[in-house]
């Protein structure tokens, strides 16, 4: 039954993307970052992320808005990089390992340009982000209860065969989704949204916490330090984070606290020697190969590992930057931090240029959270492989938007009063009949309001 009624849904959504391309780049998006399929039975076996794919690029090209797209300098780093992984994979010291990496990278490439072809307004522009927070916001406060009712005994883990199913990458996940549900809570119209949207907020820190991850605290701590750095109320921030961080410090158990403490020995950790390895296999590899690389994720392979005389294999090269550098060379990591670089410059720009703007001032707090979004996720991503997640680069293609999102029309002139209602309005108020010079006023202002 729940296969039925949630195959039911796909297919209504789809018929309804034929009409509405966007809706059915929602819907991929709610695939590629949550995967619901997994809650289902004899459904996980179809390829709905393909149909969903295929049904919203042919709804997208019959209504035309491929050929409304815009090119900007981030949308030209995004090309360049995903020709640049095709060629490094041709390159590629063994086809089979790289071919999976490669195509699966490329694929989130492919949906992240379609985000920025097609979010021409506001409204699609915060569709995009509240998806992304929602499915970040249920991680985080299903992670904080969890945290909470178990005491931080157990490790927070996500999903199942998802990215994100290791701690490390959730907790680093989580900490870059903070400052997006700041921004959202700040433009919410309703108090008791934007309350909920501070609850989760809350509750995504203890389920930080609740990873048992050291790089996932680290990048709450980057989280912390560039917001208290950007901010101008410094005292009241540090006076928030305290009470914040008190209580949920408390609420982990002596284990958290040990493991915690072993940053400061990281020389000594076998973990951490273990990400070195990995560093270095992933720059001896590109300084063989330094234009194209070896192939993305080939690095893992003992018979790979040993021509660059490593003989420790490690498991994942523990970093975007080094699994970037031996997977696709000095150039396509040139390539990578361009895209990176070019996106936080561009949010500081729309944080500047729209600080003081009569309209579309929602530009200015975005390209502020965004930068902070950006920093903490590139901190925590020196210790992980999350290089593939596609919560961070929603955020580089929403920056990308900004400046291409047509401005809001100003307000029309409120209508002309007749020169009947004027004297209606002179007779009630007591004013002088003045004519034309009445007809300024709203039909919505002074008469009723003096009734």
């Amino acid at each position: 039954m729940r296969d039925l009624i949630f195959l039911g849904f796909i297919a209504a959504s789809l018929l309804t993307t034929v009409r509405y391309p966007f809706l059915g780049l929602l819907l991929w998006a709610w695939f590629t970052l949550a995967t619901p399929q997994q809650a289902t039975y004899f459904a996980t076996g179809i390829p709905l992320n393909v149909i969903i794919a295929g049904v919203a690029f042919l709804a997208f090209f019959f209504h035309g808005d491929f050929r409304r797209a815009r090119l900007e300098p981030i949308s030209l780093l995004l090309i360049l990089f995903a020709a640049w992984i095709g060629l490094s994979h041709a390159m590629s010291l063994d086809q089979s390992l790289s071919a999976e990496p490669t195509d699966r990278f490329i694929k989130v490439l492919v949906f992240i340009g379609l985000i920025m072809m097609v979010t021409t307004d506001r409204l699609r522009f915060h569709a995009i982000l509240w998806l992304l927070a929602l499915v970040m916001g249920f991680y985080g406060a299903k992670g904080g209860f969890y945290t909470i009712l178990t005491l931080g005994q157990n490790l927070y883990m996500g999903q199942a065969e998802t990215i994100l199913a290791d701690n490390n990458h959730m907790g680093i996940a989580l900490a870059a989704s903070l400052p997006l549900f700041l921004y959202l809570a700040g433009e919410a119209k309703h108090v008791y949204v934007r309350r909920a949207i501070l609850l989760v907020f809350a509750l995504s820190i203890i389920a930080i916490l609740g990873t048992h991850s050291r790089g996932a605290l680290l990048s709450l701590l980057a989280f912390a330090g560039f917001m208290w750095w950007r901010s101008r109320h410094k005292l009241k921030f540090a006076v928030a984070a305290m009470i914040l961080a008190v209580p949920a410090l408390f609420l982990m158990p002596q284990e958290w606290t040990d493991r915690m403490e072993t940053i400061g020995a990281a020389d000594e950790d076998e973990s951490f020697q273990g990400r070195v390895d990995a560093w270095v296999i992933n720059y001896k590899l590109a300084q063989d190969n330094p234009i194209t690389g070896a192939g993305l994720r080939t690095g893992y392979e003992p018979h790979i590992a040993r021509q660059v005389e490593m003989f420790r294999t490690p498991r994942a090269a523990h970093s975007i930057y080094f699994e970037v550098l031996g997977g696709t060379g000095f150039v396509g990591l040139a390539i990578y931090l361009g895209l990176l670089g070019t996106a936080f410059f561009m949010a500081v720009r729309a944080e500047k240029k729209y600080a003081d703007a009569e309209r579309d001032r929602w530009r200015s707090p975005f390209g502020h959270y965004a930068q902070i979004s950006l920093v903490t996720f590139c901190f925590g991503a020196l210790s992980v492989s999350m290089e593939m997640w596609e919560g961070y680069l929603m955020v580089v293609a929403l920056i990308s938007v900004l400046g291409k999102i047509a401005p809001a029309a100003a307000k029309a002139p409120a209508p002309a009063l007749s020169r009947e209602a004027a004297r209606i309005r002179a007779r009630v108020t007591g004013a002088p009949d003045t004519g034309p010079a009445l007809h300024r006023e709203s039909l919505s202002s002074k008469i009723f309001r003096d009734r």
